[in-house]
């Protein structure tokens, strides 16, 4: 199925993977949101357990291995053309997950990998649903869940 007007919502995940202090994040390489940063995440092989797509998304787009600890939340970005019809849309599973081994690197479609702090959240650029979702899982992650700030229901940009 074509993800640029798609019948059917298609589903995603992705992953927010903390290292310590650091979220792991990627530079999208191809529309609908190229150079906008987020998690490494992308469209669920038929026939493929969700958890495995997981780790299979974050191995293509960044060369690591991970742990993935559960589900951290669902999202339905959507996103219309001018002319008003549904350009994209995707149900998008958000894992929370720990990195395991491997030298990260950016490959697949992402243009770029790195690990940051939260405090380097705030200069790249990114959706606010996004950061919302990183906050959540490292408040999840850290046991402070006080640090969720917004709802990250409401997305907008779909997954690379």
């Amino acid at each position: 199925m074509a993800r640029e007007y798609p019948e059917y919502p298609m589903v995603g995940v992705a992953a927010i993977v903390v290292r310590g202090d650091q979220v792991l994040l990627v530079q999208r390489g191809r529309e609908p949101a190229k150079g906008l940063w987020g998690v490494p995440g992308g469209v669920l092989d038929l026939g493929e357990r969700v958890v495995d797509g997981v780790r299979r998304e974050v191995r293509e787009e960044c060369g690591i291995e991970i742990e993935v600890d559960g589900l951290l939340g669902v999202f339905e970005p959507m996103q219309r053309d001018d002319a008003g019809r549904l350009r994209y849309h995707y149900v998008v599973l958000d894992y929370l997950a720990r990195y395991v081994s491997g030298e990260l690197r950016a490959a697949d479609d992402a243009d770029d990998a790195r690990w940051v702090t939260l405090d380097a959240l705030e200069g790249l650029p990114m959706p606010v649903e996004t950061r919302a979702m990183i906050l959540k899982g490292v408040a999840q992650a850290t046991g402070n869940r006080a640090s969720v700030l917004a709802d990250p229901a409401e997305a907008s940009t779909p997954p690379g």
